[in-house]
């Protein structure tokens, strides 16, 4: 079986990507696949063999290496941020026939978008901090934010991944220099009020069937907030398991599930919460999460006992099974 692994993407996230997919590498079992590192990136769509490059044929996603035309049977997706999290590219393998790993491009388009993720959860009860949505030719006074959020709040782009673009506002000069930071980013922004508590990150998957959560890792960040050098840079303390009660880790669990389900899930996630006064409140979903060595999904995994190699394996399961939306 030809097995993709599909890294990069076009946004700041891409160099996350990259070495998430080295892990993929690396766990896969190559006893039962064939397996391709595919990279892409903005103007180069590649397979890389031993340090060369050989171009994606985009019409059906194959290559062609020393008059041989390779086309994949499946592709695990590790692209952070757009193209692979926000539904382009399942959309694009959806066309051509090509089975792939994680959620389908729906799921992947609502739960990039973090101001129709909350619209969608709303029905479902789930508690989350107040917010405003802004676009970047809307006007909108400080003190009016200050009124319906209080101080200090979040301005984050609506669409964006691993913290780019997210500042803490504690003072209202502070806020213009924070709305081109997230504009940057994206042309749309979300301004949430400030929920103090704790922070945790539950790793969800679908394992047999079943809605399985991995564990639930507190947060503590050396920084403001857990922003993308805490993430990456080693400016946070990442313990597994949370130091929480039992009746909040039953209800992070149960929560985690209930969104999972919810949006109709599928593959890796892993979502984010502050529990305040005992309640875990939903902060975002991410369905391609970091699986780079400093990334909280496979410390999640390596704590549950599970194997990485036999996750991958129920993955591709899951994405053969899977039919294409035309064919339902």
């Amino acid at each position: 079986m030809n097995v993709a692994v599909v890294m990069g993407g076009y946004s700041d996230e891409s160099v996350i990507s990259l070495r998430s997919g080295q892990l993929i590498l690396n766990n896969l079992n190559q006893s039962k696949y064939t397996i391709f590192e595919v990279h892409i990136l903005p103007n180069d769509w590649s397979v890389v063999i031993n340090n060369e490059k050989y171009p994606i044929y985009k019409a059906d996603f194959s290559f062609t290496k020393d008059g041989v035309q390779t086309i994949f049977d499946v592709a695990i997706n590790t692209v952070h941020g757009t193209p692979g999290e926000d539904g382009h590219l399942q959309s694009y393998w959806e066309l051509i026939d090509i089975p792939y790993t994680g959620c389908n491009f729906y799921q992947s388009a609502l739960t990039f978008n973090k101001r129709d993720t909350l619209s969608v959860l709303s029905k479902f009860n789930i508690p989350k901090a107040k917010s405003i949505y802004l676009s970047n030719t809307d006007t909108i006074d400080g003190n009016d934010i200050v009124e319906t959020l209080g101080l200090p709040f979040f301005v984050k782009p609506n669409q964006s991944g691993s913290s780019l673009g997210v500042s803490k506002v504690n003072h209202l000069s502070e806020l213009q220099k924070a709305f081109d930071f997230a504009f940057a980013e994206d042309k749309d922004i979300l301004i949430e009020s400030t929920l103090v508590g704790t922070e945790v990150s539950v790793g969800v998957f679908k394992f047999n069937g079943e809605t399985i959560v991995l564990g639930i890792t507190e947060i503590v960040s050396g920084n403001d907030f857990f922003d993308y050098e805490a993430k990456y840079l080693g400016k946070s303390n990442e313990i597994t398991p949370a130091r929480i009660s039992i009746e909040e880790e039953k209800l992070v669990n149960e929560t985690a599930k209930k969104i999972y389900d919810s949006l109709g899930m599928s593959g890796f996630s892993r979502t984010d919460f502050i529990i305040m006064d005992g309640i875990p409140h939903f902060i975002e979903i991410n369905t391609n999460p970091g699986l780079s060595p400093q990334s909280i999904f496979p410390q999640q995994a390596a704590f549950a006992k599970l194997n990485m190699s036999e996750m991958l394996d129920n993955e591709i399961k899951l994405a053969l099974e899977r039919k294409p939306i035309w064919q339902k």
